[in-house]
């Protein structure tokens, strides 16, 4: 755990500066990853992309969640506001909620992609390694600050937290992360049919996977009635419709996104 970097007299805290580390490189992989899906639709005979749109996509939907992040938290905090308005725009450093964030950058990026005529799965396809890029800072960022905590251990790859060893869950995420990175690559090389939307998918899969089972480690995991954990279900509902996806055929799923 290393929830400040000492620079001398100076100290940065790491979470926020995982976090724009991890947003300058999820735009880079966004980039990277449209002019890959582009050659292999040119390999196999189908319109090219334009890096620089999907490049602008993906920034619209990233400053539009940060953004929407930081009103989302200061409305359902609003108590601690309406007295210091200066509060709402500094500093900036803290107070911000995830769940509304994901919800605006979604919402901007499907309006942006819609009036830039971006079709649908290739577009997924651009985006995902820069938001598994982006998911893997996240969790870095909270093992280094000690956001969450997995459940005891005695197994050789744990860690000392407080004093008791337990699992490195944030850790395990960022495998996670890793692993469906790897799945991607794998369904973009020249072995594999061009398909849009495949390479999402499988990123999906191997994601959703991944936190289905490292959930299972987390100490402090929110729970639903009856004892269920809130991520456990949200993964195994986004594994199974991504799954159902791609055993869709591919002809009728992409004329339905009107590709």
């Amino acid at each position: 755990m290393l929830p400040t970097l000492n620079l001398g007299p100076l100290g940065l805290p790491t979470g926020p500066l995982v976090y724009l580390i991890g947003a300058w490189l999820a735009l880079w992989a966004v980039d990277r990853a449209a002019r890959r899906v582009s050659g292999r639709r040119v390999a196999a005979g189908q319109p090219a992309l334009d890096p620089e749109r999907y490049y602008a996509l993906a920034l619209t939907a990233l400053l539009a969640g940060f953004v929407g992040a930081r009103l989302t938290f200061v409305l359902l905090h609003w108590s601690s506001y309406d007295d210091n308005l200066l509060g709402v725009v500094w500093p900036l450093n803290t107070g911000y909620n995830a769940v509304g964030g994901a919800v605006i950058a979604a919402a901007a990026g499907f309006f942006y992609g819609r009036w830039r005529r971006l079709p649908l799965w290739p577009a997924l396809d651009a985006l995902a390694p820069g938001l598994l890029v982006f998911l893997i800072a996240v969790s870095l960022a909270d093992f280094l600050g000690g956001a969450g905590y997995g459940s005891l251990t005695n197994m050789p790859w744990g860690i000392d937290v407080f004093g008791v060893r337990r699992h490195a869950v944030q850790l395990y995420e960022a495998l996670a992360g890793v692993a469906a990175l790897g799945a991607w690559w794998a369904a973009t090389s020249a072995r594999v049919p061009v398909v849009s939307g495949r390479p999402f998918l499988w990123a999906t899969i191997t994601y959703a996977g991944g936190q289905l089972l490292v959930d299972a480690y987390r100490e402090n995991a929110a729970l639903m009635a009856g004892g269920l954990h809130v991520t456990q279900v949200g993964a195994l509902a986004v594994l199974l419709t991504a799954i159902a996806l791609l055993a869709w055929p591919a002809g009728r799923r992409e004329g339905q996104t009107a590709e």
